[in-house]
């Protein structure tokens, strides 16, 4: 599925063009005999002039409409890659969850200030093994993001421009700009809810609680266990949504992300009901990177970098796991 992150790319970095130029759309309009452009600036329609008919009006009119037409191309080669994708049957997220990963990604947060951590996860950490063995551990109707403001993360897509992302709040803009039904949860402010019900939750390490914009909203709650969730190296890859929308995913390091998540099967504040398919998730993560991701290390060096609260965990799974004996399973790609 390399075609998946080409096309995808292609279609982000024409979006991001786009909205350089305009929120909506760029288009000539006649005031008294003379032909001005208009661009359409925010979500309601309401267009502001960019000046009389010149060079520079023909110039910019003509580069929204080429952004345009690279952008809609490559939605056709992704929507033809997208059905490849579900026809493979591969792990999937939620259209809802993909819409805002999309918009992340546009704003320039994904990566550098969000990443996606819990079980919408599964599918990026099945790309990067190679292989599908999430199965039955990959269905959930929330999503979880962490703030991680200030943790950078090599990409090679330019900078979006400062108008596409409000400082202020650039998590509520961003999530508001893809469902305006979204609302902050009074009894949960680290949550939010759309009309659907569909719920998102923002979740912050202590260290990285101080680069919150302030004013903005779901507002986490720091927690020390999404300290985490921080180290190792990030994993990256464009999967599908159920719908066959892509969305791009960076999520932590799988080695952590497993300890994390048997770790909190243990923990009596976790839904009970989400305990043990948090165990569940730990224990194949951790054995699908013992088999097939050996860029992750599951050595002494790393068993050295543990806090003594997740120790146990990863020698209780290393007691269990015996490499003669172990199969992977059979890969998908």
């Amino acid at each position: 599925m390399l075609n998946l992150a080409q096309y995808y790319a292609a279609f982000i970095d024409a979006e991001r063009d786009m909205r350089r130029l305009a929120v909506g759309s760029v288009h000539w309009k006649t005031v008294s005999g003379r032909d001005y452009l208009y661009a359409v600036h925010d979500s309601r329609g309401n267009a502001k002039s960019l000046g009389p008919r010149s060079a520079e009006t023909e110039r910019i009119h003509a580069a929204w409409h080429a952004a345009r037409d690279r952008r809609d191309g490559a939605r056709t080669r992704l929507d033809e890659v997208g059905r490849m994708y579900r026809a493979h049957r591969l792990g999937t997220i939620s259209a809802e969850a993909a819409a805002i990963l999309r918009e992340a990604d546009i704003r320039q947060l994904l990566g550098d200030s969000l990443i996606v951590v819990g079980t919408n996860a599964m599918p990026a950490y099945e790309i990067e093994g190679q292989c599908r063995f999430g199965m039955g551990l990959d269905e959930t109707m929330d999503f979880d993001m962490a703030w991680v403001g200030g943790l950078a993360l090599a990409s090679n897509s330019p900078r979006a421009p400062s108008q596409i992302s409000p400082a202020s709040t650039p998590v509520w803009a961003m999530l508001k700009a893809v469902d305006s039904t979204y609302t902050v949860n009074s009894e949960r402010p680290f949550q939010a809810r759309n009309a659907k019900a569909y719920e998102v939750e923002v979740l912050v390490a202590p260290s990285r609680a101080a680069s919150l914009p302030n004013g903005d909203r779901p507002v986490p709650i720091p927690l020390p266990e999404q300290e985490w969730l921080l180290q190792g190296r990030l994993v990256d890859h464009v999967v599908c949504a159920r719908n066959g929308s892509p969305a791009r995913i960076v999520a932590p390091d799988p080695r952590w992300f497993a300890l994390h998540k048997l770790w909190m099967s243990d923990q009596e504040k976790r839904n009970a009901l989400k305990r043990p398919k948090d165990r569940k998730q730990g224990e194949r993560m951790l054995n699908a990177v013992a088999e097939l991701m050996p860029q992750y290390p599951l050595g002494d060096e790393f068993r050295a970098a543990l806090p003594a609260e997740l120790m146990p965990y990863f020698d209780q799974w290393q007691q269990g796991h015996d490499p003669a004996t172990a199969r992977p399973p059979s890969p998908s790609w």
